[in-house]
């Protein structure tokens, strides 16, 4: 069962990277790098300091770092012990496909999906009474993780895991802050 699922994780990841066409290089290569979303991270940090108060936007941001912090240790100690190698340094697929990063390192999962996903995710959840338009937040995590099929890094399997770590761990560290750190907020504010 599980060969028949790496196989069909190879031949998806084959088929979709080979879907790239050179003069979309630039955009996903650039989509795939941290710098380019600054901006979205400030808009975010802007939006949480807008609709909420000071103490607790501080607060909600902690909880977020704390967050991406666990995501990264989980990611990092994961890949180290499955080992899964990327398909850009696998001897038997690099020549078949498109490469346009050369990452050393695991695949198995991707931290580009598990943190972008945890981020968006915690985001969602603390700002979705405030503004119902904050699901377009995912628009980021999903073209980042399809963009690393397209530069020739990540499985797709590796991608679908990561995600579903980043969601999970965003609603344990929500659920956490909604038990340890929002009653002392509330209690504060009573006083």
């Amino acid at each position: 069962m599980l060969d028949k699922i790496l196989q069909w994780d190879r031949d998806a990841f084959v088929y979709l990277n080979s879907l790239g066409i050179e003069q979309y290089d630039v955009f996903w290569s650039t989509v795939t790098k941290f710098p380019p979303w600054l901006p979205l991270f400030a808009f975010i940090i802007i939006l949480f300091f807008v609709k909420f108060p000071k103490r607790e936007a501080t607060a909600m941001i902690l909880t977020l770092l704390v967050m991406v912090v666990f995501v990264a240790t989980v990611t990092d100690l994961t890949k180290n012990v499955v080992a899964r190698l990327r398909p850009n340094n696998d001897e038997e697929l690099n020549t078949l496909i498109r490469i346009l990063r050369s990452p050393s390192g695991y695949s198995f999962f991707s931290g580009h999906a598990s943190s972008s996903f945890s981020v968006i995710t915690i985001t969602v959840l603390f700002l979705r009474r405030k503004f119902k338009w904050v699901y377009l937040f995912y628009i980021w995590p999903i073209l980042f993780a399809m963009s690393r099929v397209y530069v020739g890094v990540h499985f797709p399997i590796d991608l679908i895991v990561g995600a579903l770590v980043g969601i999970i761990s965003a609603w344990l560290f929500y659920r956490l802050y909604g038990v340890l750190i929002s009653p002392y907020l509330r209690s504060d504010r009573r006083v």
